[in-house]
């Protein structure tokens, strides 16, 4: 679809947007609880396709590396839960601006133990909020901007204009302002100088230039620029999630029913007393990222090519190099059996 939208001729894209907005209003109009089920069950469906093996296959796989000590039908059931949490995430996205405001937002997010640390930073020092592709990313910087944080986040910019437009407006009614990915480099320095908060979703391969971290027992690429900015500005970092709870007796009818919690929350005065802060930072942040998967595997996007980027000595069949593996045994929370994991010849991304 990302392919054919870049092909696409400008004269279209007005049609395609309208089209695009028809179906959205229209799949708003039913109540939440039902459309959610419907899109559930077609996502199942699609996982069960020929057209979806590839993806199938590399969630199993990662789900094996993630979760070793479970067994195939696990593995398996995991995948379909993804696929079938993607679809109903999208219904959910449709529905995020028209049921979450100012007043309504505690009927449809509940916060467990996130907001004394916000209301506990105050404006002391620059903030980075972090989430990874599990439960709902984008409900996350939306209830943060609702409680008052001038919140900015890092996303990539939609093919097709007129519907990114739409969607910088929509999420801008409630404070958050979204940042183009592509040249965030030059701008993201002067938000922390104005004080306004950051938010990441930052589980993705990051190449072969990025910091290569334990991510569930094997290295994984991760952007660095989230140590390089939290060093520059002495920022707190907080690393949280919100997950999908509709088995919760007190969650009202057609609301999301979502939990959203931190994980962790660290500053300077833990990361700069390290030998190599911004491989500390990077290594801590990917490690929450880890523990809100944990919590509910099934809300994860699998699919994701988490491990795609290998390191250099990986592809020429060298073991972890000395010097990388102390920095990796320095970290504080890195058990024997991590630890082992992490020296294995590994295989696939």
């Amino acid at each position: 679809m990302a392919n054919l939208l870049k092909v696409l001729p400008p004269v279209l894209a007005a049609p395609l947007y309208g089209a695009i907005r028809s179906i959205i209003t229209s799949a708003s109009v039913g109540g939440l609880d039902d459309m959610r089920t419907i899109a559930g069950g077609i996502g199942r469906t699609f996982a069960s396709l020929k057209l979806s093996r590839t993806g199938r296959r590399r969630a199993v796989e990662h789900l094996r590396q993630a979760f070793p000590d479970k067994s195939d039908q696990w593995h398996r059931e995991r995948t379909f839960d993804a696929y079938e949490h993607l679809m109903m995430l999208g219904v959910e996205m449709m529905y995020t601006g028209r049921l979450v405001n100012t007043q309504d937002w505690p009927r449809h997010i509940r916060l467990r133990g996130i907001e004394p640390i916000i209301r506990g930073l105050g404006t002391q020092r620059p903030v980075i909020f972090i989430s990874g592709h599990c439960g709902n990313w984008e409900i996350c910087g939306y209830s943060l901007a609702l409680l008052g944080l001038k919140l900015h986040a890092l996303y990539r910019p939609l093919d097709l204009l007129p519907l990114d437009a739409w969607l910088r407006r929509s999420r801008a009614r409630s404070g958050l302002e979204l940042v183009d990915k592509f040249g965030a480099s030059a701008s993201l320095p002067g938000i922390m100088s104005a004080g306004h908060p950051l938010g990441f979703v930052a589980d993705q391969n990051a190449g072969d230039k990025g910091l290569f971290v334990p991510f569930f027992g094997k290295l994984a690429s991760t952007y660095k620029a989230i140590g390089l900015l939290a060093v520059q500005f002495e920022a707190q970092i907080i690393i949280g999630a919100a997950h999908r709870k509709l088995d919760d007796p007190d969650r009202e009818t057609d609301t999301l029913g979502y939990d959203m919690q931190a994980v962790d929350s660290f500053g300077p005065d833990e990361y700069m007393t390290q030998p190599d802060p911004v491989f500390y930072i990077t290594a801590r942040y990917r490690r929450g990222i880890e523990n809100t998967i944990r919590a509910h595997p099934e809300q994860c996007l699998w699919m994701h090519r988490y491990w795609k980027s290998r390191p250099r000595w990986e592809k020429n069949g060298k073991p972890v190099p000395a010097a990388h593996l102390r920095k990796i045994e320095q970290l504080p929370w890195m058990t024997d059996d991590e630890m082992r994991r992490i020296r294995e010849p590994v295989s696939g991304g």
